[in-house]
């Protein structure tokens, strides 16, 4: 039964989630912590930190983290199958339509009606790990993450896996 319940996880997460790893991160976390209970909020947030960190597409990352804990190697193998899927019959069986409708104007309206719904998923999801930090770090820890974040992000430009390398040796010195 664990073999169907991560399957169908990670491949209606996957299926759902247009616009690719950004888009499906709120629709996995809404099955592996609100559905089946696999993962706390803490423990999802602590999991798409240390993921991001790493190279390579995030969606994979965690099935492959998630479908192991659950279920050994044969959870993962099955776990990475459902998240590469859609893709897989996306690309087969609709290539052609793909092409055909491409610069379709109601194609291109679909696509404009997508984004703010995977923007607000995003926010809502932000805001969850937001307040699990706060309830586990205290306030002035949690603010002071996000302006030096933001600070070295958008004023600086570092880059992301600079600034998240630095968030996790923050919190094994000063949190742990």
């Amino acid at each position: 039964m664990i073999y169907i319940q991560l399957f169908m996880a990670f491949f209606v997460s996957n299926i759902l989630g247009y616009g690719g790893g950004p888009a499906s991160i709120p629709l996995i976390q809404k099955e592996v912590v609100d559905r089946y209970h696999w993962l706390t909020v803490k423990e999802f947030s602590e999991m798409l930190a240390i993921g991001n960190a790493l190279p390579g597409p995030i969606a994979t990352k965690m099935a492959g983290f998630i479908g192991y804990q659950q279920a050994g190697i044969l959870g993962s193998v099955i776990a990475l199958f459902a998240t590469i899927a859609p893709s897989v019959l996306l690309l087969v069986i609709l290539l052609r339509i793909l092409f055909k409708y491409k610069d379709s104007p109601n194609v291109k309206k679909m696509t404009n009606y997508i984004r703010p719904v995977i923007a607000i998923l995003l926010g809502l999801m932000a805001y969850e790990f937001f307040m699990n930090s706060y309830g586990d770090s205290g306030i002035w820890q949690t603010l002071f993450l996000v302006v030096a974040s933001f600070l070295l992000l958008e004023k600086l430009r570092v880059h992301p896996a600079f600034v998240i390398v630095g968030a996790l040796v923050y919190g094994a010195v000063f949190l742990a």
